[in-house]
């Protein structure tokens, strides 16, 4: 993929490829996300156990590839779940960023707690 694609771009494309049914909208992507991040720390683990990964290392392209992936499928259940609430991708990454630049002009961002 050389063109570049914005996280609205991304939200529409990944929601068209939608097959569940609207009446588990919002708790299907949900509970789905929770299972696609389990998968990213399997292959982490996988990693580990099968082929001697150590924190800190640089992963070979074909680890790197295989947690590509995983990412990607967590990525589409993020903005279905987005689209479900009826907001963007683009407004869940701009929330985000606030509140970690807030966080951080205030001297909390290693701090624990939603609200700080």
């Amino acid at each position: 993929m050389t063109e570049a694609l914005t996280l609205d771009a991304y939200q529409a494309r990944a929601k068209s490829t939608a097959l569940y049914s609207p009446d588990v909208r919002i708790l299907y992507p949900a509970l789905k996300l929770a299972g696609e991040a389990g998968e990213v720390a399997e292959k982490l683990g996988k990693f580990m156990r099968d082929e001697g990964y150590r924190p800190g290392d640089v992963m070979n392209a074909e680890q790197r590839e295989k947690l590509v992936k995983e990412l990607g499928d967590v990525l589409w259940y993020v903005a279905n779940l987005a689209a479900d609430l009826g907001v963007s991708l683009e407004h869940v990454a701009a929330v985000n960023l606030e509140k970690l630049q807030s966080r951080k002009a205030r001297g909390v961002i290693a701090g624990s707690g939603d609200d700080r």
